[in-house]
């Protein structure tokens, strides 16, 4: 017989599995990760994930290109984040283990789109976890400054940024340019002149962000208890500063500087989509913990809903205060919370602010480094990888040489790498897992209500989707048609898979009666991924397709599934 690539895993298979402690690289006596959450852990650890480098960074850029505007973006997103946050509890109900979308996929989608999602989350983590690392260096190298401790530069940046800094002040100087050359420059360059090496050969590299990524992996590689506690504490300080930044800010907010409210229009509040949406991307990873729960079928659902709600009151809130303290015009800056308290006079403020940003990136750090080990412990059981990868530890009960690999994939990138598109590649990967979990949910048969569990709401889609596709259409007909008759319109090949799939589920909604909220998860993400732009759409079907080179050549043949099928039935005589 010959395998699919489609073949898929059953919801009884995947529980039955885990609960034997299948794919325990070392076979251990209690091949379990141990259970330790609840829902207020939970909770806190989506709040953890969400609230960090967001808002304490990418909203100043998305508050700069959308003004006051921006807070609609933070519902838009939210709105969108929670019909997937739904289609998640929903899965998780179902299918309590770890694996998230990727374990998710496999049951519903099967193992070709499962290794895709899978291949698809190694990257939003990893890359998402540089980014991280290299902002919290930033971060704490500041902090330290403050405390009249001076870090030598060349210890504190990418080798690349020191080169070009160099160079182009080089450049400068020939041209008789010096008006081009920045503060921010000269700074970078110092790093290239004082650090020590021969020849062209200089050794530049950021230390802290090798140090905060080597404990952030050296605590999730311990336990779930210790990380537990660790962010549980983060959490309450963070909240309580960004809480304490809110009431504070609003005292100084000019009612002028929210007028007028979406200066460049529409589109510009869509420009911060990435970095609005960069904000929210955490959520997901408490769903990788689902081993670790006392009760995972009650306790993820409640825990992803509830940070998902609390994050976005207190991003609209932080919109509403940065705009309104100053312009927006001023606010295209890295650190936007402090950045504002210093123009207002309040600098005692601002470093509180920043003490809070070193804590908030470490947390995010911390969970992500915490769901990625997860995903590659869940594929190594299927044999979609190398069985040393679902490998738990005796004593700690971790995923231990996942999370080892973990940090070394982020920790040595994030030594040399200077990251500037990384919210661009982050937010699309998360968006796409995003539209499969939607779809996802959209496979599977209707269950009878259980007591204690969450279950998704039936809401009949048959003729609210298509008056939404019609009205949608109408309204939008001018915005269509400048896309269809641009002179780039090959850069607009994301929107027009976007409108036919719209309308081909929006055909398949009206005959199967389909449920209507993962349909309209599925499209609100799908048209936020066409906002991504062109060259990322690019740069991600670059990244899947060296993960289908590597599913054909190990993965496919390597499957635990594709060997039970090979496996001849017994006939006894």
């Amino acid at each position: 017989m010959s395998k699919s690539i489609f073949r898929k895993k059953t919801i009884e298979r995947i529980l039955s599995d885990v609960a034997s402690g299948f794919g325990d690289g070392e076979h251990s006596a209690d091949p379990h990760l141990r259970k330790e959450l609840r829902t207020r852990d939970l909770t806190l650890m989506g709040i953890a994930a969400v609230v960090g480098a967001g808002i304490f960074s990418t909203i100043g850029e998305a508050a700069y290109q959308g003004g006051p505007g921006v807070s609609i973006l933070f519902v838009i997103t939210a709105v969108t984040c929670g019909f997937s946050a739904l289609c998640y509890a929903e899965f998780a109900s179902r299918i309590p283990v770890a694996g998230s979308a990727y374990t998710y996929a496999y049951a519903s989608f099967g193992e070709l789109i499962a290794w895709i999602i899978g291949w698809d989350l190694l990257m939003e983590y990893a890359i998402g976890n540089i980014a991280v690392a290299i902002s919290w260096s930033e971060y704490f190298v500041n902090l330290l400054e403050g405390f009249r401790i001076h870090l030598p530069r060349w210890t504190t940046i990418d080798f690349l940024t020191a080169y070009n800094a160099h160079k182009d002040i080089l450049q400068a100087q020939a041209g008789h340019h010096l008006a081009d050359i920045t503060d921010r420059m000269k700074l970078d360059a110092i790093a290239w002149d004082t650090a020590p090496g021969f020849g062209a050969f200089k050794f530049i590299a950021n230390i802290p962000a090798l140090a905060i990524t080597a404990a952030i992996t050296y605590l999730v590689y311990i336990g779930i208890r210790e990380t537990r506690k660790a962010t549980n504490a983060m959490v309450i300080l963070k909240l309580a500063v960004v809480v304490g930044v809110i009431l504070i800010g609003f005292f100084y907010v000019t009612p002028a500087n929210w007028h007028p409210f979406m200066p460049n229009g529409f589109s510009g509040v869509m420009k911060g989509v990435s970095g609005v949406f960069f904000a929210y991307i955490g959520f997901d990873a408490i769903s990788t913990t689902a081993e670790e729960c006392n009760n995972p079928q009650r306790d993820l659902p409640r825990g992803m809903i509830y940070s998902l709600i609390i994050c976005t009151i207190l991003y609209i809130l932080i919109s509403f205060v940065l705009t309104g303290m100053v312009s927006f015009k001023d606010l295209q800056v890295g650190d936007p919370l402090a950045y504002v308290f210093q123009k207002v006079g309040l600098h005692n403020i601002s470093y509180v602010v920043s003490i809070s940003a070193v804590v908030a990136t470490a947390s995010v750090l911390l969970i992500f480094q915490l769901g990625q080990p997860r995903i590659w412990m869940s594929m190594s059981r299927d044999g979609l990888l190398p069985k040393i990868f679902s490998k738990i530890h005796p004593k700690y009960h971790t995923p231990s040489f996942s999370t080892v690999i973990t940090g070394l994939v982020v920790a040595i990138p994030a030594l040399f790498l200077n990251l500037t598109i990384v919210t661009d590649l982050t937010s699309i990967g998360t968006l796409f897992a995003f539209v499969l979990v939607c779809g996802g949910v959209l496979l599977l048969p209707r269950q009878a209500h259980r007591r204690g569990r969450f279950q998704l709401p039936y809401i009949n889609a048959q003729w609210i989707v298509p008056v939404l596709f019609v009205v949608g259409v109408y309204f939008f007909r001018d915005f269509i048609k400048d896309k269809f008759t641009a002179e780039n319109a090959h850069e607009n090949f994301p929107f027009f898979i976007f409108l036919a799939l719209s309308a081909a589920l929006t055909v398949t909604a009206f005959i199967k009666k389909l449920s209507l909220i993962p349909v309209l998860g599925l499209l609100s993400c799908l048209y936020l991924m066409t906002e991504m732009g062109y060259t990322n759409w690019l740069r991600f079907l670059v990244w899947l397709v060296i993960g289908l080179v590597i599913y054909f050549s190990y993965s496919y043949k390597n499957s635990m599934i594709g060997k039970d099928e090979e496996t001849p039935v017994k006939i006894n005589n």
